[in-house]
């Protein structure tokens, strides 16, 4: 997209994940328009989807031959995509080279394609700064080290001089998040440390983040005010006065509120309305009204 303001980097900003159950007949018509794909659908309001399937299992050939044809008509539109969790939440053994095989049958074809903005390798709340910790996060970027790798980690214990010291010397970008901040949370930045800037906000909805029977729809079920997104705007252009490209994605997916809370911030940095999905302009017409228009 085009902000219209003197930025150095180009901003993307879509949301994390598409596929979503209750997103039919609240994002998406219902039924769907006969012959056109979801994915396909999304590229017409945004210009970067994040794939989330990636992280819970490695993607086949067909499943990213897919991928690349269903957005073949927008040649500016991006994949970032998520690195399988072998490599972030599965930490009790070491990965094998058959594990880094499976994890590039993605991440080869879309990066060949020019269709891959960023790698996101999302360690946990858990995963805090240790020599044990450090060492992993290294080798992680060893492996994937010729992929446009972003960091993101939840934990304070990272928020010192020397990690971002030591992501900018390896060419790898750092995820600014906003999320629920409870004692130990990394907060909100405008960080960057490659020619990739990277935002990702998760909502904060307090009560359910960290309960541990709660499902993701729980978890990520909130919708920014615009009051809430206004510093992230500032951010975000921050970030691409050194960044080259900038990537801006909402995981706050419960009901469609992502799509929302992307449109809004699309409409903020670019001073102008935008277009959203009809169906979730009609659900959601005070919050989008100011922003967008249906189309």
């Amino acid at each position: 997209m085009t902000t219209g303001t003197p930025h150095q980097g180009r901003i993307r900003i879509g949301t994390a994940g598409w596929a979503y159950a209750d997103w039919n007949g609240v994002l998406y018509p219902k039924p769907m328009l006969r012959g056109v794909d979801r994915l396909t659908y999304m590229t017409h309001y945004f210009d970067v989807i994040e794939i989330n399937s990636t992280f819970y299992a490695p993607a086949d050939e067909p499943k990213v031959e897919g991928w690349l044809a269903k957005t073949a008509h927008a040649p500016d539109f991006r994949f970032a995509i998520k690195l399988w969790q072998r490599f972030t939440h599965e930490r009790a053994s070491a990965w094998t080279r058959a594990d880094e095989r499976d994890a590039r049958i993605a991440l080869e074809p879309l990066h060949a394609a020019g269709k891959l903005g960023a790698v996101l390798v999302q360690f946990p709340w858990s995963f805090r700064r240790t020599e044990e910790n450090r060492m992993w996060l290294g080798d992680v970027v060893s492996a994937f080290r010729e992929f446009p790798l972003v960091v993101e980690i939840r934990h304070e214990s990272w928020n010192v001089p020397h990690f971002y010291d030591s992501l900018a010397e390896l060419g790898v970008g750092f995820v600014n998040i906003d999320q629920p901040l409870f004692k130990k949370s990394i907060k909100p930045s405008a960080a960057v440390t490659s020619p990739i800037g990277y935002v990702r906000v998760h909502g904060r909805n307090y009560k359910e983040w960290f309960r541990e029977s709660a499902n993701v729809r729980e978890r990520y079920d909130y919708l920014y005010s615009p009051d809430e997104l206004a510093p992230w705007v500032s951010r975000v252009e921050q970030i691409a006065a050194r960044a080259e490209d900038v990537y801006v994605l909402t995981n706050n997916h419960n009901l469609g509120k992502a799509g929302v809370n992307a449109l809004q911030l699309k409409s903020m940095i670019e001073h102008r309305k935008v277009v959203a999905p009809p169906r979730l302009f009609e659900g959601y017409a005070g919050a989008l009204a100011p922003f967008a228009e249906p189309g």
